[in-house]
């Protein structure tokens, strides 16, 4: 369910440039506390995670060499309790993400999640340990969801709420308050768009399979073909859960992060949810994100 939160476009050098830090410098959280294997979940929305959980201000700098840049290095954000918190719920997420694929697939399509699933199961189980609260309320939502999914429930917002509320447990770590409710809301709405957005992007595949897609129950699609007043309804569902989010991002003071935020709130979110729906959204590969982010 993840690739939809893409990288900041349209962003002074300044900018980009510390979005590349922050990208990094989970990389090397992710590195340093689970091995080398777990630079592999490393993406862009894990990224934006870890900005929403960072103090106002960047932090200490470092520049080094690692094994994508050997010869120049990258300049990236020292490890601190923010990117510690966002490694671990980061793996998590990937751990029961594999997990789910598993659920969904036969076992010959489920080889590459049960690969994954192997792979990560010690660095999940650390993870675990050191959150968790996130772990369990994660493992509850998805088993609220799998309920829904045997169901084949028509309620396309209890599908929703139910990952909404999973995304909404990675803000349990903050210990202000104020804060902590504010990105609950971010969280909740996020997980929300998300999980609709990604229905969205599979109706075509879930017609053919025959797996369970709550948008195409709700607006009665035919072969994952979408009709022009479902398409509206549904467009202005996806534009709410960002207004939402927006609305409490407003409510704190995000610092140096804000430029990068507001790009991705106010203009990114929107420009994936279009291209979802005008069918020419694509998830990118890592490698080619990287060298766009790089150019």
């Amino acid at each position: 369910m993840f690739g939809y939160v893409r990288p900041p476009q349209d962003l002074p050098k300044e900018e980009l440039d510390r979005f590349g830090r922050a990208y990094c410098g989970l990389c090397h959280a992710l590195g340093e506390r689970f091995g080398a294997a777990a630079r592999f979940i490393l993406n862009y929305d894990f990224t934006f995670l870890a900005i929403l959980l960072s103090d106002p201000e960047e932090g200490p700098i470092y520049h080094g060499r690692c094994a994508a840049h050997p010869i120049h290095g990258r300049k990236r954000l020292e490890s601190s309790e923010a990117l510690a918190l966002a490694a671990d719920e980061s793996m998590i997420l990937a751990y029961w993400q594999a997990r789910d694929g598993i659920e969904d697939h036969d076992w010959f399509y489920g080889l590459k999640y049960r690969a994954v699933a192997s792979v990560f199961e010690s660095a999940y189980r650390k993870a675990a340990k050191a959150r968790p609260n996130f772990d369990r309320s994660t493992r509850s939502q998805l088993c609220l969801l799998s309920d829904l999914e045997r169901e084949n429930c028509p309620s396309m917002d209890r599908a929703a709420d139910t990952f909404a509320i999973l995304l909404q447990g990675a803000a349990q770590g903050v210990e202000d308050p104020v804060r902590r409710r504010v990105l609950e809301q971010i969280f909740y709405h996020l997980g929300r768009w998300v999980y609709l957005v990604d229905a969205a992007d599979d109706l075509k595949k879930d017609a053919v399979s025959g797996n369970y897609n709550p948008v195409a129950l709700r607006y009665g699609l035919a072969e994952g073909a979408w009709t022009e007043e479902a398409k509206k309804e549904f467009a202005a569902t996806l534009d709410h859960s960002i207004h939402m989010m927006v609305t409490a991002f407003e409510l704190w003071d995000f610092g140096v992060w804000t430029p990068v935020l507001e790009n991705t709130l106010y203009t990114g979110l929107f420009r994936v949810g279009k291209a979802v729906l005008d069918g020419t959204f694509r998830k990118r590969g890592k490698k080619r994100d990287t060298q766009e982010r790089n150019t």
